[in-house]
C-alpha cells in the first residue's frame, strides 16, 4: 500500500515492482486517515509540537523519540482506537 508521493509513481519503482511480482495499491489522493502511519504522526504532533517550545533542536528531537519508544504504553488506548483497521466499506449499499 502507497500514497501518492511522486516518487512511489516513477517508472523505476513500477519496473521493479514488476519484475518482482509485486502489486503496487495505491491509496486515494488526499486520504490520510487510510494511511495509518499518518495517524500516529498526527498523534505525535499533537503530544510533542502544540503549544510547545523547545529551546534546542535536539530537545525536539529527544521528545519525539520518547514518544514514540514509549507510545504504545502510554497512549495505549489512542493508540489502539488511531489506528484501529475497522474501516466503512460500501459493498453492499443500496441506494
Amino acid at each position: 500500500m502507497l500514497d501518492n508521493a511522486r516518487y512511489q509513481r516513477c517508472a523505476l519503482v513500477q519496473s521493479v515492482a514488476q519484475e518482482l511480482g509485486i502489486e503496487l495499491l495505491h491509496l486515494p489522493a488526499y486520504s490520510p486517515n487510510l494511511n495509518l502511519i499518518e495517524r500516529l504522526w498526527k498523534l505525535t504532533k499533537k503530544k510533542v509540537l502544540y503549544s510547545k517550545y523547545y529551546a534546542r533542536f535536539s530537545d525536539f528531537q529527544n521528545a519525539i523519540l520518547l514518544l514514540l519508544k514509549n507510545v504504545h504504553n502510554t497512549h495505549r488506548q489512542k493508540l489502539d482506537s488511531l489506528l484501529s483497521l475497522e474501516f466503512q466499506t460500501f459493498e453492499n449499499f443500496k441506494l
